[in-house]
């Protein structure tokens, strides 16, 4: 479907004397149609809008050609995620196109390695504190002061495990490092005071 006066779209894309799409699929729910839409990068125009059953590269590539036959305007690149329906389809429709990732997903590839090393530290952070529950499990019937700070560092180690941040921008590896870090830090400044000792 067209969202706009293909007449409106024409004139604004023969002005302009060139196009460069920019091509997504939505899709709300799994097993659900998904919703594929092409936009001018240049105008900002919305050009197509159209609901497919399925991401085969033929009905992808069948969306390209409606656009690049109706406005009759150069095509000069196609932006678009990885996703290799779509690569194949822009191959099939605009042969020898340009086509390039959009700059979240081509950051989020680049991401990848930075990403995996952060993940992988994680998990070797996490071998280190393993034990956190044997040492609440020994202090849950204490009622003494030192059983309360005991289970206040307990309850911060676990609440750093359980706090991730949200990968490429935010390494969960890098934010664990550093609130374990923290969390050494103050148990040395407790155990310098001497204040871990029992009365």
């Amino acid at each position: 479907m067209w969202l706009s006066d293909q007449s409106r779209l024409k004139t604004i894309t023969k002005k302009q004397g060139r196009l460069i799409l920019a091509i997504d699929g939505m899709q709300p729910d799994v097993g659900h149609e998904v919703l594929w839409v092409i936009r001018d990068c240049l105008s900002g125009e919305i050009l197509l809008a159209k609901t497919l059953l399925s991401s085969r590269n033929e009905d992808l590539a069948a969306l390209l050609l409606e656009v690049k036959n109706t406005l009759d305007v150069k095509i000069d690149g196609v932006i678009s995620d990885g996703q290799q329906s779509i690569r194949k389809a822009v191959e099939v429709a605009l042969p020898g196109m340009a086509h390039g990732l959009c700059h979240f997903h081509y950051l989020k590839e680049a991401a990848k390695v930075i990403y995996e090393a952060d993940r992988h530290a994680k998990k070797e952070l996490k071998k280190y504190v393993r034990g956190i529950r044997q040492i609440e499990r020994s202090v849950s019937d204490c009622d003494q002061p030192i059983a309360e700070v005991v289970r206040g560092y307990c309850l911060a180690v676990r609440g750093s495990l359980t706090n991730d941040g949200r990968p490429p921008l935010d390494a969960s590896g890098l934010k664990l490092q550093e609130r374990l870090s923290l969390i050494e830090a103050s148990l040395e400044r407790v155990a310098q005071k001497g204040g871990c000792q029992n009365p």
